[in-house]
């Protein structure tokens, strides 16, 4: 198996998706500064229950607990909007809601990784990666 994804973000959402779907309740990516902030933001909103970041040579590890065991993931959905093919910018007062307030959106901004709600928030528009709910 080959740690070298060619999109990163979105090797990261499907082991997540696959992990929810058949009950498991954490997985272990390769790490990388994106990845990081994208499960930052995640456990934030209370979206992943914990994570940790796990040196190792050649590259560390990335322990992401999804949800506690004996309990039920907080993610329906999750999926990347932005792809290497397609890259989706948007304005901050364009920046879309999901279900309803409900879900949240993911967006790589000039000061950073945030929701879309504080990107909203400072007048701030990006790239969005990631739509979860």
């Amino acid at each position: 198996m080959s740690l070298q994804s060619t999109d990163q973000i979105a090797d990261l959402l499907t082991r997540i998706r696959n992990a929810v779907l058949v009950g498991k309740n954490e997985i272990l990516v390769p790490t990388s500064k994106l990845k990081v902030g994208v499960v930052e933001v995640l456990a934030k909103n209370g979206y992943v229950s914990s994570y940790e970041v796990v040196e190792g040579e050649p590259r560390g590890m990335l322990h992401v607990v999804i949800n506690e065991p004996g309990t039920i993931a907080k993610i329906n959905e999750i999926t990347k909007v932005s792809k290497p093919g397609r890259r989706v910018y948007s304005a901050a007062e364009d920046l879309p809601t999901i279900k309803s307030g409900r879900g949240m959106i993911i967006v790589s901004t000039s000061k950073g990784l945030m929701t879309g709600r504080e990107a909203k928030k400072n007048r701030l528009g990006g790239e969005i990666l990631v739509k979860v709910w």
